[in-house]
């Protein structure tokens, strides 16, 4: 294989991307617009620059994040291999010295013959027919995110919304009651949580005194009425909610055949239903807070939560619409994506996608069909989620990190409560993806 594959974006999805074609034996002009320009949230000029915090999270492989590095490890990702060796202390989380870490990362590709950096920023959307990846992450340019929406049209989002899942087993189903509004659709498709007034009301107290994350500097808080905050929406108005994602009609409670005041309701977050997406509560209160509160919603009081809401800045095209399985785009073939920009969330889910995307270029350049990783495994889940398999069908796709409730559900029940479905998980996990890689 000796065509060139250009990269554009030197972040983690970028710079694992160029490692892995490398030592494929492929050649690739690597793009990074710094240090002649940066977005606002850069301050060093080297490539792999963890902007918001220097933690990759949990290392522990009952954490899926940690079963996410495991399997990185064994394919002998860059990242992973980089955060080794610049590792400092922080208990259970993989956490590095993000100075040395860039500085790593740059001698690393510096070492391989076959990457060229280049300086620069890349302005419009590589062309064929060669294969070329852009991998520009969460904060693209302006020139090149026009690009994109020309591309992809309404498919491509500048923020994202993202509410909590929790675990099917940790909701209270002596509360929870399935119905769906008006009794529409195939059946009982929601469950919803019932508020009294009072409950209603100190949970909007809740709402307006919780802490909240102040939005980062290169962040303007421009919210769309599609995806306001819940804290923003109890702002405007005490009972704004309760005629809004809390709206109580057609909900009425089969068990006393009255409305509830308000009703929160739970959407299937997979298809198995082992976890439900709390509908419109997106949100900036800080994760400690958003435990603390919505604990104390009626039926969540033992909640575990596999993912807790955000709402920040992202550019992020409509995966499972946009991208075919092998993470190129649709329309333009030769054009693969890799990292947040496809709707992971996450440092080492954005290196965990261009590694994928560059298996998929190998693949596509030695004229082979395209070996997805298996299901089962994190980097599948991943998978799962871009191209929808995941999910229910008419699911909104939202960044979401590597969480289990996008692994396919075990296929009988495991003894040991939820860390006995953990290591399940992970024994499957590790079985399928030595198969993959032997």
């Amino acid at each position: 294989m000796t065509q060139r594959v250009t990269i554009v974006g030197a972040g983690l999805a970028g710079c694992e991307a160029a490692y892995r074609l490398a030592r494929g034996g492929v050649s690739v002009d690597l793009w990074e617009m710094k240090p002649g320009r940066r977005s606002p949230a850069h301050v060093l000029d080297g490539p792999c620059e963890l902007v918001c915090s220097n933690s990759l999270r949990s290392d522990n492989p009952l954490n899926a994040v940690g079963l996410l590095h495991e399997e990185l490890r064994k394919l002998d990702s860059l990242v992973l291999s980089v955060a080794d060796e610049t590792r400092v202390p922080a208990g259970d989380a993989l956490a590095v010295d993000r100075e040395r870490f860039s500085r790593r990362v740059a001698e690393r590709l510096a070492a391989r013959p076959e990457i060229e950096l280049h300086g620069g920023e890349v302005s419009a959307l590589p062309g064929g027919p060669g294969p070329a990846l852009v991998a520009t992450g969460p904060l693209t340019g302006d020139a090149l995110a026009s690009e994109l929406q020309a591309l992809c049209g309404d498919r491509l989002a500048f923020y994202d919304a993202i509410a909590p899942i929790i675990s099917a087993e940790s909701i209270d189903m002596g509360v929870a009651y399935a119905k769906s509004r008006y009794d529409k659709g195939s059946g009982p498709d929601y469950l919803n949580l019932p508020l009294d007034e009072a409950q209603y009301g100190a949970f909007v107290d809740a709402l307006l005194a919780g802490e909240k994350v102040a939005p980062h500097g290169f962040e303007e808080p421009r919210y769309f009425d599609g995806c306001l905050p819940i804290e923003v929406m109890a702002e405007r108005g005490r009972e704004v909610l309760a005629h809004g994602p809390l709206k109580p009609v057609g909900l009425e409670d089969p068990r006393t055949g009255r409305r509830p005041h308000a009703v929160v309701q739970l959407r299937r977050e997979d298809v198995a239903g082992t976890a439900w997406n709390m509908v419109g509560f997106q949100t900036r209160l800080t994760w400690p807070e958003q435990r603390r509160i919505f604990r104390a919603l009626p039926g969540l009081a033992g909640a575990e939560f596999q993912r807790l809401g955000q709402v920040h800045r992202n550019t992020f095209v409509d995966a499972p619409r946009v991208l075919a399985s092998d993470l190129s785009v649709k329309a333009r073939p030769h054009l693969f994506l890799a990292g947040q920009i496809t709707g992971v969330e996450g440092y080492v889910e954005s290196a965990a996608c261009g590694h994928l995307a560059a298996r998929a270029i190998l693949d596509r350049l030695a004229g082979r069909p395209y070996q997805a990783p298996p299901a089962a495994t994190a980097l599948g889940a991943l998978h799962r989620h871009l191209t929808g398999e995941a999910h229910p069908p008419g699911h909104e796709h939202q960044p979401s990190n590597v969480i289990f409730a996008l692994f396919p559900p075990l296929p009988e029940r495991v003894r040991g409560g939820k860390e006995g479905r953990k290591m399940a998980h992970v024994e499957r996990a590790r079985k399928e993806l030595d198969a993959w890689i032997s």
